[in-house]
């Protein structure tokens, strides 16, 4: 039986090498060189006495072997931050280093209020932020690489913890003077499936439109193309099409300097739930209750 035990930073390169499929981008995202990554997973291979990448000079491959250890690898990190997590939560309240992902549709609106009276309150916290899709936020959640997400339901998120936060209603946003523009809201049989632009796949608010507004044909029709909701706004204004646009959006300014109104859907589906999600039994669920009442307080 072998002594050996491989170290967190061997499994720490490994997963991120599985997951860039690139040495180079994998030694970016782990903050070492190319050649520290390289050795260091080299290491891994010689002490297991197993192949675990099949190296060439334009593809990364992980033998099968390779991927099952790299599926270990995952929970072994992900145990190993909770280790940390539970030391963390005996201190004092919302403190220390805590990871969070928050989707594109929510990030530009919500944090620019809340981050600096939260740096004011909890000085004691700090805050790692990155940006991503549903998806990915809810891939790096599971596999330990944030501690919680900030994003918008429904979503298929598994089996995680969620804390309510704020509804958020959908509106049309569509050129200024449109003949079809009623005085109040719009039904969904208002909507020309042919002239909507949404935001590419990924990105739950496209679903959630398509869910408010319940024409099955929409799908189909609809031009999928924006990257973001900023993006979206510049081609209604260039009177390209319409889109949907979600509340927080609006009090953000975001068709401020343009000639867009905006009118909201009139369907019982036109909303969307903000919530922040982590894993089941985190050691640190206390300090994410204590986030979300931060995040509810604007």
């Amino acid at each position: 039986m072998s002594t050996y035990l491989p170290t967190i930073k061997q499994l720490q390169y490994l997963v991120s090498l599985h997951e860039h499929k690139h040495f180079g981008r994998a030694a970016d995202a782990s903050y070492v060189s190319q050649s520290t990554l390289s050795a260091g997973i080299r290491e891994l291979e010689s002490l297991l006495g197993v192949t675990l990448v099949e190296r060439s000079r334009r593809v990364v491959r992980f033998t099968a072997l390779g991927d099952q250890v790299v599926e270990k690898a995952h929970r072994l990190l992900r145990e190993a931050e909770e280790l940390s997590d539970l030391v963390q939560a005996a201190g004092k309240p919302l403190s220390g280093t805590l990871r969070m992902s928050v989707i594109p549709t929510i990030a530009p609106f919500m944090l620019p209020h809340m981050l600096p009276r939260l740096k004011r309150e909890r000085p004691d916290l700090k805050l790692l932020l990155r940006e991503e899709t549903s998806q990915d936020a809810v891939e790096s959640l599971q596999h330990g690489r944030v501690d919680c997400v900030l994003l918008a339901l429904p979503f298929g998120t598994g089996e995680v913890e969620v804390e309510h936060i704020s509804d958020d209603k959908l509106f049309v946003a569509f050129p200024k003077d449109d003949p079809r523009d009623p005085p109040d809201s719009i039904p969904p049989s208002m909507i020309d499936e042919g002239r909507l632009l949404l935001l590419e796949d990924g990105h739950c608010l496209r679903d959630h439109a398509l869910a408010a507004c319940a024409r099955p044909e929409m799908r189909a029709n609809a031009a999928i193309i924006g990257t973001s909701l900023h993006t979206l706004v510049q081609m209604v204004d260039n009177d390209l099409g319409l889109t949907m646009l979600p509340k927080m959006a609006l009090d953000a300014g975001i068709l401020n300097d343009t000639d867009v109104v905006a009118r909201p859907l009139k369907s019982a589906q036109a909303s969307r739930e903000i919530a922040l999600i982590w894993r089941k039994n985190s050691p640190r669920s206390d300090d994410f209750k204590l986030l979300a009442e931060e995040l509810r307080a604007g």
